[in-house]
């Protein structure tokens, strides 16, 4: 018999961040984390998403660094390079050398969900650069 993962909804989640849910919306959509959700439209994250999300609560909240460079630092992990170095600008506060940790299923996610939103934006250019060239040839 497969066991189910636990899901939870966003309020849920929140409460075991200790954060309000808007910080969940903006995060989801910042670091495009895609979620599962109901017929009804209703979030429901898994244990993955909560280790994501604490992950990138403890980038943000604890070591100061900011949306690019915790972005920056997920795909450096998922990378699993021998040592990981953090450029100072990417953080608003310094701290000693971190011993590099082992990427999770949830940052190998993430990496996915921000390849395929690269993907879609870079079609939207596309699609942006060819009405234009319709536009500039009626003028």
């Amino acid at each position: 018999m497969k066991m189910q993962k636990r899901k939870f909804r966003i309020g849920e989640l929140a409460r075991q961040l200790q954060v309000e849910r808007f910080v969940i919306r903006f995060w989801e959509k910042e670091f495009c984390v895609k979620t599962n959700r109901s017929r009804g439209g209703q979030r429901f994250y898994d244990e993955d998403d909560l280790r994501l999300f604490s992950r990138i609560k403890e980038l943000l909240y604890f070591k100061g660094f900011t949306i690019a460079g915790a972005k920056k630092q997920l795909l450096t992990q998922a990378k699993a390079q021998p040592e990981t170095r953090i450029i100072a600008s990417q953080r608003t506060t310094i701290t000693q050398k971190e011993a590099p940790t082992k990427p999770d299923a949830s940052v190998d996610k993430t990496i996915k969900n921000l390849r395929d939103e690269n993907a879609r934006l870079s079609q939207q250019i596309v699609d942006l650069q060819k009405h234009l060239l319709k536009l500039r040839e009626l003028l």
